[in-house]
């Protein structure tokens, strides 16, 4: 499966089960707290404070980041580098860690068709 067949499948999977599709906030964040976006939430971070109301109750994204952790490896070997997409769904307290679950095994079995016997 291709990179893009694997990111259809996921925001496909979770915009029909109700959660609106976000695009990719930027890889440099808007916001004093973060010098690069490192992880998939980020742009959702006013709604988990609970400084911003979100508008809808779930959210999909494939969101463009930088891991850091590791940065003083990049380019000494083949699997270290820094710029990644994340895809992530998220619910602002309309489903909590059960429903996740439940979708993660649907979206592994039946939208990407892996194994159940081998998970």
């Amino acid at each position: 499966m291709r990179s893009t067949q694997i990111r259809k499948t996921f925001t496909d999977f979770f915009t029909s089960r109700g959660h609106q599709q976000v695009p990719s906030s930027p890889l440099i964040p808007d916001g004093p707290t973060l010098l690069l976006a490192n992880a998939g939430m980020n742009q959702f971070k006013p709604y988990f404070l609970g400084e911003t109301t979100p508008p809808f109750p779930r959210a999909t994204s494939i969101q463009k980041y930088a891991r850091t952790s590791d940065i003083d490896n990049v380019g000494r070997t083949d699997r270290h580098a820094t710029f990644f997409e994340m895809m992530g769904n998220f619910s602002f307290g309309d489903y909590f860690k059960e429903d996740a679950i439940a979708f993660a095994w649907e979206l592994l079995t039946q939208g990407y068709g892996l194994e159940k016997d081998k998970l």
